[in-house]
């Protein structure tokens, strides 16, 4: 069984900066792209950011120049820096990661999620 948890979410001031991590586990023969996503109340999940198993990255331009997502292969975790905060950035965070699996033989990839972190920027 394959899980996705996050960590790293909390209460921070405008400008301030917060690191957020996300390890996979259980029985996983491979990862290739893995991202950021965020969502607040009555809107939809939005993409943050991708990396991918080459490490290119893609941003939303709401967090360009501001967000940092990087990756370590060895413990199949993705990080995702974020400086210079700013009150809209507020949400429930996910992490994402297309995983591959075996089973009987096959080999199948599917898309995981993670619980969800929450990242309040206030005052």
């Amino acid at each position: 069984q394959v899980q996705l948890v996050e960590s790293g979410g909390g209460l921070v001031q405008p400008g301030g900066s917060l690191r957020l991590s996300c390890a996979a586990s259980g029985s996983i023969f491979g990862i290739r792209t893995m991202g950021w996503y965020r969502q607040t109340p009555g809107k939809q999940r939005e993409l943050v950011a991708t990396i991918t198993t080459s490490g290119s990255t893609n941003y939303a331009d709401s967090v360009k120049g501001r967000f940092t997502a990087s990756r370590d292969s060895a413990k199949n975790t993705v990080h995702l820096q974020m400086n210079s905060l700013k009150p809209e950035d507020t949400a429930v965070y996910y992490c994402n990661a297309e995983i591959i699996t075996n089973s009987g033989g096959y080999y199948y990839t599917n898309d995981y999620w993670g619980q969800g972190t929450q990242v309040t920027v206030s005052s």
